[in-house]
């Protein structure tokens, strides 16, 4: 499978108003995360396989439980927090890396099990240089 030549970007062009992270539908940051962390770490993220989560992209399958959406949107809005200070590189590297303030886990593994505060606390650290 050939991948998306295009990434969609949710800085605001000149004139326009900045979207925010809750303005985006399900689908839309489906789709944005698989183009910048990649299908299987936003697959792994929200604990569904990358088969799921790309048929939320599709609408070909209904929106997810609204546990697994509060998971997707707290990894979108990490991300937002990062991608502001940091390449998107660097942004999945952080997610995938080993972390001191969580205990050497990575920001991943406390992301699918489901500690998103944790994360962001961790996030926000980061993206203040610390």
């Amino acid at each position: 499978m050939a991948a998306a030549t295009h990434t969609r970007s949710h800085a605001p062009v000149a004139g326009e108003t900045p979207r925010r992270p809750e303005d985006w539908s399900v689908p839309e940051i489906a789709e944005f995360l698989n183009e910048n962390l990649g299908p299987k770490l936003t697959a792994y993220l929200v604990g569904k396989d990358p088969q799921t989560v790309a048929r939320w992209i599709k609408r070909e399958q209904i929106s997810p439980q609204p546990d697994v959406e509060r998971k997707l949107r707290g990894v979108f809005q990490i991300f937002d927090l990062l991608v502001k200070t940091d390449s998107r590189h660097v942004v999945r590297a952080w997610f995938i890396g080993m972390n001191p303030q969580l205990d050497d886990h990575s920001p991943a593994e406390v992301l699918a099990g489901g500690d998103t505060r944790s994360a962001m606390a961790a996030a926000r650290s980061f993206s203040a240089g610390g």
